[in-house]
């Protein structure tokens, strides 16, 4: 009996035991799957942020290419222009060996080959696509970056929505050119979220996914040059006590390797700059004084302190004063103090979120403070873009701290946060109408700056391309009025009358505001050369020469130049010089299907057929309208040279092809 309940007993403990087990299991696949769920709604609110973007700047998708820098960075840049499959690794090591007007951004350059190959010119949705996803990506990145420098969900949340939607972004991701911020900002927040990684694994590794993501991001945009700075700042907010200078110092010989890469970087930036001439923009302008630039720079420190609290008054282009106004230097001595005296005050204090927001915030921005002038604006919006995360974070968390001191005030709180956000996501939508096209940009910017000429000169040109010659003439006219010694606006105004020229009369007028172009600029090759063009047209033909030689001696690289002048030596009778202009061309643009044709066609009037067959080989490998004209002349070359058999073949594919003005003659002798 007893035997046989102690049997039982240990069959129970046996079958207890099993039990157990199938218990235990059943609770781990319950975990695992828990796992799987809290870990897919830790990414929750980050994926909501990114919706919220997308929802935002979805009116983005339509606008068109705009006539501010899209034109030299792309759509006119011959890199991108003539860019191929055959030619895709040439021209990529050309991109990223030469900068565009004084800027070393090639990666951005180089995605634009890829969206040129692609999708092609004619569909700028794809190429505003590429621009918002990049962007949707950042924000997603701030949002596992804040979560890893320990905000709660709701914080981190927070912060990534405004980033995503704050209408300071809209220059950044509605324009397609400023592709580079969006493309340096997911390298730089991807590598110091690898940095934040790194503080908490310590794995080699990291350096080198850190090390890789901020050569992308310099090569991006030189604005990256900041992250090692910000990596300090980082250092600052998570370490575990109270930093004294030795902590500063051991950060800041860490970071040695990545301030060297800045200081290689940035010195490079600086030459492009100078040597494209955009440094000396400004003093073109104004001549401003150390002082002047310091009140400038503070003013503008400001200015992005208040568009972060609300962002009044956004403009493509804020033009600089011709002399600063005294309020600058007001403004500016609060600008100073005010963040000199909040920065100590959060340091000695040690109340990190403060003083994170605002170092990050300044390390971002100090650079960009134009006190060394560069361009034609002392402000934009774009250079916000990665500064302002500072300012997010420390928002958010500040928000997190009040709801966990006063949870009473919560409602209250989310309330107000949710109109605040529903107010910059309509702001968002509205400015991206201002990038819609050419002419709705420089509207908007002559809102705000009606006494400035460069708004009313390119909303000009936007009206010329669009063929609103009327409406063209108009804003030429208001700019000339405005400052009479403008040569690139007589020379934008003669090109319409150009364009537009029925008869003499006209072309006279384009002649006079030639002669106005170069009377102000006669070293600007491109005036003369236009000007040749345009006694071309008038029947002077020497002048015409004159002017184009004259021309291409001071700008060597216009090719279209070269173009016109081998067409006055071939109305001249001399073939060998406009054969030697167009290779000359074809050295500038190897691209041109056109340009290869009318050597075969050179060629072939120096009887010289065999290697026109040549050219007009090279000129069948571009797809043009034009194709069935190169196979028919190239025909003629192979019958001249008796090759019978190749002449008829292309000559059936130029037929077959569409091409119906063939000479009888060469038909019959075809025997077609």
């Amino acid at each position: 009996m007893c035997q046989h309940h102690m049997k039982s007993e240990m069959a129970k403990k046996k079958y207890s035991q099993k039990s157990g087990t199938e218990q235990k299991g059943s609770v781990t696949e319950k975990s695992v799957a828990s796992q799987s769920s809290a870990s897919w709604k830790m990414f929750l609110p980050g994926l909501i942020a990114v919706m919220a973007t997308f929802i935002c700047f979805s009116s983005s998708l339509n606008n068109e290419f705009v006539n501010w820098d899209d034109d030299k960075n792309f759509y006119e840049n011959p890199l991108v222009q003539n860019v191929t499959k055959d030619n895709f690794w040439k021209t990529s090591k050309e991109i990223f060996s030469t900068g565009v007007i004084g800027n070393y951004n090639p990666l951005p350059i180089w995605t634009f080959a890829i969206e040129k190959l692609t999708f092609g010119f004619e569909n700028p949705q794809k190429w505003h696509l590429t621009n918002v996803l990049l962007h949707l990506i950042c924000v997603f990145f701030v949002y596992l970056l804040s979560r890893k420098l320990r905000l709660g969900w709701q914080a981190a949340f927070l912060a990534a929505t405004l980033f995503g939607i704050h209408p300071m972004r809209v220059e950044s991701v509605a324009w397609v050119t400023e592709r580079k911020d969006v493309l340096f900002g997911l390298f730089y927040l991807a590598a110091l979220w690898q940095y934040v990684l790194y503080k908490e694994d310590q794995k080699g590794i990291r350096w080198g996914w850190i090390s890789a993501l901020f050569l992308l991001s310099c090569f991006s945009k030189i604005q990256a040059v900041s992250l090692p700075l910000s990596m300090m700042a980082v250092d600052y907010y998570l370490a575990p006590r109270r930093w004294e200078w030795s902590d500063v110092i051991r950060s800041g010989v860490s970071k040695i390797p990545f301030f060297l890469i800045s200081l290689g970087f940035g010195l490079y930036g600086v030459l492009e700059l100078k040597n494209f001439g955009s440094l000396a923009s400004v003093e073109q302008v104004v001549d401003f004084s150390l002082l002047d630039r310091l009140a400038i720079g503070g003013y503008s420190f400001m200015v992005y302190l208040v568009k972060f609290v609300y962002p009044y008054k956004m403009s493509p282009l804020y033009p600089y004063e011709n002399e600063v106004p005294g309020l600058y230097y007001g403004i500016a001595a609060i600008a100073f103090t005010g963040t000199i005296t909040a920065l100590v005050f959060a340091l000695r204090k040690d109340l990190r979120t403060l003083g994170f927001g605002l170092i990050f915030f300044i390390v971002n921005i100090v650079f960009l403070l134009q006190i060394v002038g560069a361009g034609q604006g002392f402000l934009a919006d774009r250079f916000t873009y990665i500064a302002y995360f500072g300012l997010f974070f420390a928002l958010a968390k500040s928000v997190e701290s009040a709801l966990a001191d006063r949870p009473s005030m919560s409602s209250g709180l989310y309330g107000a946060l949710i109109a605040y956000l529903s107010i910059f996501a309509v702001m968002t939508i509205r400015q991206n109408n201002v990038w819609d096209n050419s002419e709705t940009l420089w509207t908007h910017v002559l809102q705000y700056y009606k006494n400035t000429t460069l708004p009313y000169g390119n909303r000009a040109n936007y009206y010329r391309d669009k063929k609103m010659y009327k409406e063209a003439l108009a804003d030429y006219d208001t700019t000339i009025k405005m400052k009479d010694d403008q040569p690139g606006a007589y020379n934008s105004r003669a090109r319409l009358f150009f364009d537009v020229a029925k008869g003499r009369d006209t072309l006279l007028l384009a002649l006079s505001d030639y002669n106005k172009a170069i009377q102000y600029e006669p070293n600007n090759g491109e005036y003369w050369i236009n000007r040749g063009a345009t006694h071309a047209r008038l029947g002077m033909i020497d002048q015409a020469v004159e002017d184009l030689n004259k021309g291409l001696k001071l700008k060597p690289d216009h090719a279209s130049g070269y173009i016109n002048r081998s067409i006055m030596y071939r109305n001249l009778g001399k073939i060998d010089l406009s054969l030697k202009d167009i290779e000359t061309y074809l050295t500038l643009n190897p691209y041109s299907g056109d340009l290869w044709y009318e050597k075969g066609n050179a060629l072939r009037m120096l009887r010289r057929d065999k290697e026109a067959v040549d050219a007009y080989t090279q000129a069948l490998q571009f797809e043009t309208p034009n194709v069935p004209l190169y196979y028919y002349e190239r025909a003629k070359a192979y019958f001249t040279i008796q090759k019978k058999a190749e002449a008829i073949a292309d000559y059936q594919q130029a037929i077959s092809r569409g091409y119906k003005e063939t000479d009888f003659a060469f038909k019959s002798a075809l025997g077609q």
